[in-house]
This record gives C-alpha cells, structure tokens and sequence, in this order.
C-alpha cells in the first residue's frame, strides 16, 4: 500500500499532538498529493463536502525502542491506569499502523493540496485514501461510545509568563496553542508540578508547567 499525500502539519513531533481529530479545530494543515495523485481530477467535487475522512499511517511508531502493539493498553482517558484490548480502543500502536480522522476541509488550493482544519497528524504523516464525510450515514446519534462517552474538557486555563515571549507568535498561532494546550498534553499518569515540558510547534519550541488546572507557559523560542 502506497501513500497518495503526505500531511504538512504544524505539529513536528508526536508530543502535544490531540488526542483525536477535532479538539483543536484551528489547527491548519494540507494534505500534498504525491504527482501520480495530484491531477485535479482526483479531487474533482470535493470541495462539495464541509468535512472528510483521512486514513493514515502511524509513521513514527519507534519498533526498535520496544513500541509496538500489545493485547491490551492504557487508555488516557481511563487515567493510564487500567488496560483495555486494543480494538476496543483507539492506541497508536496497533497491528496494522492506520489511523482514521474525520477533518474539516478548509480550501482546495491552487496546487492543488487541500487544507484541513484539525487534524490529528505529526508533519510528514503518509496518506492512504481520502473519503467525504457524509451526515446521515456518519453520524449516529444514538451510538454507545464506552468509557469515552463524554467529550473531553479543556481541563487547563492557559497562563503566559510576561517574559515568555509571546509576542513572536501571531494571533492565529496563539489561538492554535490555547486549543491545544488546554486539553493537557502530558502522559495521563504526570502530574509533576515542578516539571517542565517541551513542545514544538511549527517555528516554534515552548516550555511549559502545570500546577492544579493552571499550565504556564514559561519561554517560546523559534526552532533553530
């Protein structure tokens, strides 16, 4: 199976990337089609259709470091603490490596790529196939979703540090990082006050703590 795009995303490495598709909405990233693909015929019509769904790869699962799948994991939404059959959840480390997100299209670009709004995917993410999302046979209001059945809470209020540098990023990226950092990007079973975090997003690389429900951004810097 050969990828038909390549995802270009603001997130250039796994950590602080949602959990699912969706949580951070002004996340902007493209879908680049590879040139066997990229002839407008392939998206012809697409641009009828406010959301679609992307099958993809888990393209930086590191085997030699032991992180492959397992029977059973730990969900975060069950804290890390108790362990789940991996069908029965959405891990990252699964037998065949695809991930499925249901995405907003934003613009079909003269390139030809398309812009997406809240994608879930690292930078370089390979794609498999494209589908529109389609209402009526896509959602399903009285589905029973588990021990995941609640929406989950931007559980942190974000606090810029006045000297963190803020100031370098715009007013869309701020946005961005809100959505996102909001939502706890730390492993479930952290919760280490005096810790601090490193997150790199698009151009930029920022440290971070958490104490209680309170994330502090402590520095931004542009990535070298």
């Amino acid at each position: 199976m050969q990828p038909i795009a390549f995802i270009r995303s603001p997130f250039v490495e796994k950590f602080g990337i949602p959990r699912q598709s969706g949580l951070a909405q002004r996340v902007v990233s493209r879908i680049v089609f590879v040139p066997e693909f990229s002839h407008p015929d392939f998206t012809r019509g697409i641009d009828q259709f406010s959301h679609i769904w992307i099958i993809w790869g888990f393209h930086c699962n590191t085997h030699d470091a032991g992180e492959s799948f397992h029977a059973t994991v730990r969900p975060p939404r069950l804290g890390g603490n108790q362990r789940m059959g991996v069908f029965a959840t959405r891990s990252p480390y699964r037998p065949n490596e695809l991930g499925l997100s249901a995405v907003r299209l934003l613009a079909v670009n003269e390139d030809g790529s398309l812009s997406i709004g809240g994608a879930d995917m690292v930078d370089g993410t390979p794609v498999y196939d494209i589908k529109p999302y389609l209402p009526y046979a896509d959602a399903l209001p009285g589905a029973q979703a588990g021990f995941a059945a609640e929406k989950p809470d931007a559980a942190l209020r974000i606090v810029w540090q006045d000297s963190c540098g803020k100031e370098a990023l715009s007013e869309g990226h701020i946005q961005a990082l809100e959505e996102i950092l909001a939502q706890d990007p730390r492993p479930a079973y952290h919760d280490a006050p005096d810790r601090v975090y490193h997150l790199c997003y698009s151009l930029f690389e920022l440290d971070f703590s958490v104490e209680n429900s309170v994330l502090r951004v402590l520095r931004i810097k542009h990535r070298s």
